[in-house]
């Protein structure tokens, strides 16, 4: 990547794209983590700082703790222990995919 370009982040499921900017493209392939939105593997991380995969979400869910994820995220935000901006690769706080992805589990249950 070219760190005078500006890049932008796509978030569409459906596109293989990860990172655009005006000249180039990055996929999947180009980055080194599995993408949340990109990949649906268990393994994936859906929050990047601690660790939780897919999997880990449709466990706790499984076994009534969905709760605990999002509070033991919440705890470690304001334990200033989150690097969301440089590990999650949509560079934002992953706290809204984790809660997305529990509430889906909730509606598929």
């Amino acid at each position: 990547m070219d760190p005078k370009e500006v890049y932008r982040f796509c978030p569409d499921t459906t596109c293989s794209v990860v990172y655009f900017s005006p000249t180039s493209t990055y996929g999947q392939a180009d980055v080194k983590v599995p993408v949340f939105q990109k990949d649906e593997r268990g393994t994936t991380p859906v929050c990047y700082c601690f660790g939780h995969t897919r999997a880990d979400l449709e466990q706790a869910h499984r076994e009534g703790q969905a709760d605990a994820i999002p509070s033991s995220i919440q705890a470690h935000i304001r334990a200033g222990r989150c690097g969301c901006e440089l590990n999650n690769p949509q560079g934002s706080c992953c706290l809204g995919n984790v809660n997305r992805t529990l509430a889906s589990e909730a509606r598929h249950a």
